[in-house]
C-alpha cells in the first residue's frame, strides 16, 4: 500500500518555535542541518498554520523535514506517498465492503426495513480512514504532521481535490457530512518538479525551493550525519560532489548521495580519496551508467587532482 502512516510518537510533545533561531534548533536537535532561509519557511509555516510547499531536486532533504519536525515536536507523522492514478479511495477513505455485506445479510435475517440497514451500513465503523482523512484527527500532544510526498507524481485532479483539504482542512463524505479538523494538521508538501504544480495549489502554501547546499553546510551535514568519516576524508567527499554537481550528468548526486558515500567509504577503511577508491564506488553517488561511464578513469582522476590542488590551496593559506 502506497499510502501508510507512522505509530504514535513516544516522544514528549514540544510547543512550536516561538522564533527563526528556535526553529532552527529545533531542526538541528533532529541533526537535520537547516540554512537560515529553510528555517524561517519553516518557522513562518508553523506559526501562520499554512501549508509548507517543499520543491527542490530529489534527494536533499526535502521529505527529512517532515520526519524531523514530527520526532522534534513529538507528534504523529502520517504520510501520504502519491503516485500516478492516486485516488481518493487510497488517499482518504473508503467504505469495508465487505463488513458492509455482513451487516447487511445480518440485518436481513433479523427483518430489519430497508431504511434501517442504510443507516446502519454507513456507520463510521466501516469506515476505514486513509492518510488525509487521519491527519483531521487530533492526536497526542496536538494535531498530527502530515508529509504529502512527491505531488507531483500525482494527477491533477487529485492534486485538485487536495484545495478543499488545505484550505479548509476538511474532507466531505457523501453518506456522512463533512468531516473538519479541530486543530489544523502540521502539512508538508514536496515535489521534485517532474511536473508543475498548479497555482492555486501553490496559493494555498509557503513555497520554498530546497536547493543543494553549498559546501561548507554540506561539510556540516556530513559532521553530523557522518561524524566517523573524518575531516580529511569529509573535506575531499564534498569537494568531490560539488565538482561533480558542476558537470552536465544525467542525475547529479543529491545530500543523500553523499552521506552515502562517506559511510560507504568508512566500510572500505579509505581515509582519503584515491582513483581506485572513486571508480569502486561511483554506484554510490551517481545511479545511471553513463554518467559512470563518463567519470570512471581519467575524469574522475581531473576532479580528484582539482579537489586536492584546492584543499591543499586552502591548507596553505
Amino acid at each position: 500500500m502506497q499510502a501508510s502512516s507512522s505509530p504514535a510518537p513516544t516522544l514528549a510533545a514540544s510547543a512550536l518555535p516561538a522564533s527563526v533561531d528556535a526553529a532552527t534548533a529545533l531542526l538541528a536537535g533532529q541533526r537535520y542541518v537547516a540554512d537560515r532561509s529553510l528555517a524561517t519557511a519553516v518557522f513562518l509555516s508553523l506559526k501562520l498554520g499554512r501549508p509548507l510547499f517543499l520543491e527542490g531536486e530529489a534527494g536533499v532533504g526535502k521529505t527529512e523535514i517532515a520526519k524531523v519536525l514530527a520526532s522534534g515536536l513529538g507528534r504523529r507523522l502520517i504520510r501520504l506517498q502519491c503516485y500516478e492514478g492516486l485516488d481518493i479511495g487510497s488517499a482518504v477513505y473508503e467504505w469495508n465492503y465487505a463488513r458492509q455485506m455482513l451487516e447487511i445479510r445480518l440485518a436481513e435475517a433479523g427483518s430489519a426495513s430497508r431504511e434501517e440497514i442504510e443507516r446502519d451500513i454507513f456507520d463510521e465503523r466501516f469506515l476505514i480512514k486513509r492518510p488525509l482523512l487521519q491527519a483531521l484527527e487530533p492526536g497526542v500532544g496536538g494535531a498530527p504532521v502530515l508529509l504529502i510526498d512527491e505531488l507531483d507524481r500525482t494527477d491533477e485532479p487529485f492534486e485538485a481535490y487536495l484545495l478543499e483539504v488545505l484550505s479548509d482542512f476538511q474532507v466531505t463524505i457523501p453518506e456522512i457530512g463533512t468531516i473538519k479538523a479541530a486543530e489544523p494538521p502540521i502539512v508538508i508538501i514536496t515535489s521534485n518538479r517532474t511536473r508543475e504544480i498548479h497555482d492555486a495549489l501553490k496559493r494555498r502554501c509557503f513555497y520554498h525551493w530546497v536547493d543543494y547546499p553549498s559546501a561548507a553546510r554540506e561539510l556540516e551535514i556530513l559532521k553530523v550525519k557522518a561524524p566517523e568519516a573524518g575531516p580529511a576524508l569529509s573535506q575531499e567527499v564534498v569537494g568531490f560532489v560539488q565538482g561533480l554537481r558542476k558537470m552536465d550528468l544525467f542525475k547529479q548526486p543529491g545530500v543523500a548521495e553523499t552521506i552515502d558515500w562517506a559511510e560507504a567509504l568508512m566500510q572500505l577503511d579509505a581515509l582519503a580519496l584515491t582513483p581506485e577508491a572513486i571508480n569502486d564506488t561511483l554506484g554510490v553517488i551517481l545511479k545511471y551508467q553513463d554518467d559512470i561511464q563518463r567519470l570512471q578513469g581519467s575524469e574522475a582522476q581531473r576532479l580528484l587532482d582539482q579537489v586536492k590542488a584546492e584543499l591543499g590551496g586552502q591548507t596553505a593559506h
